[in-house]
């Protein structure tokens, strides 16, 4: 098969069958052997109705449905499990991605070598100030903390080695780090393509302006993981560690201190009394709090189970 099409939905009836219609139209176009992967997240409307229908007028067409809202992330992630083709394309189901840039985006994964191809919607229709801005600012820091030099990582349209998505780990709200994850796992031919952004033609977007507060709390969660999410003991015992000696010695330099002052028959304080003894021992005390975060952390990676994070209740 040269393309599995996953497009995670919630609430989007009005615009599945103008979509199915275009993929179709392109697909045949060019040949290609397809599937289409629609994972309903929860929908409240009639979105699984039009996607059962869809199914049983084209073979092609596959579905997975949740039995509430999981999040993008969970969608993909049941997605990616299911895709068969050589080539996996990501894209939103409200009509702003267009098909007609999949033949490109799969020559650039099968011709040009591309590990991931992420799409770059250069031209917005968005409110410049609610979204265009705050995107900049995001993507800007995204690039400057992961080393992955993209201009729009929040772009659902994504094209992928087969390979790529089997080996990465998409969970809590990584969608966006999607190219992160993969440089991680050390797939490094990452490219970009602009792509045209579609005015949104049905229905009301699904994400607010927590998406971008979420977006950097993400950022700084796969930072630590992508440095340390294998090895917590290396930061938290190496900090831990470092800080209990440092106020171990300055418990000894403080009675060291008393003792000189008690044999030269000078006049000292109680060690108690001293307000430097109470922030050596909130250090030493703090020292051993990391270095034990770091000990259990070891502890979970080890003993961890891979516990399902979503449920399905229907697949076509």
């Amino acid at each position: 098969m040269n393309i599995s099409i996953v497009i995670p939905l919630l609430n989007e009836e009005e615009s599945l069958k103008e979509l199915h219609q275009w993929i179709v139209k392109v697909m045949n176009e060019n040949n290609f052997s397809y599937e289409v992967i629609f994972i309903d997240d929860g929908s409240t409307d009639g979105s699984w109705n039009i996607i059962e229908q869809l199914a049983a007028q084209n073979p092609n067409i596959k579905g997975i449905r949740f039995q509430r809202n999981y999040g993008k992330s969970q969608a993909l992630h049941a997605g990616f499990a299911k895709a068969q083709g050589d080539v996996i394309i990501t894209m939103d189901a409200d009509l702003q991605d267009s098909p007609d840039e999949i033949p490109e985006l799969y020559n650039m994964i099968t011709g040009q070598g591309f590990d991931l191809v992420s799409g770059w919607k250069k031209k917005r229709y968005d409110s410049v100030v609610a979204k265009n801005l705050p995107s900049k600012l995001f993507n800007w820091a995204a690039r400057r903390t992961s080393g992955v030099k993209l201009n729009d990582f929040n772009c659902g349209l994504k094209a992928y080695k087969n390979v790529v998505v089997k080996n990465i780990e998409v969970s809590g709200e990584m969608h966006r780090y999607i190219p992160v994850l993969a440089k991680n796992a050390g797939f490094a031919k990452i490219g970009e393509k602009v792509v045209i952004h579609q005015a949104r033609k049905y229905g009301s977007t699904k994400f607010g302006m927590e998406r971008f507060i979420n977006g950097f709390l993400d950022l700084l969660t796969i930072w630590f993981l992508s440095r340390f999410g294998k090895r917590p003991m290396h930061l938290f015992g190496a900090l831990g560690a470092l800080m209990f000696f440092i106020g171990f010695l300055a418990s000894i330099y403080i009675g060291a201190v008393k003792l000189i002052h008690l044999a030269q028959h000078k006049k000292a304080i109680l060690v108690t009394d001293n307000p430097w003894f109470y922030i050596a021992l909130a250090v030493m005390i703090i020292g051993t709090q990391l270095f034990l975060a770091g000990f259990l952390g070891e502890i979970i990676l080890r003993t961890k189970n891979n516990e399902e994070r979503y449920k399905i209740s229907n697949i076509l």
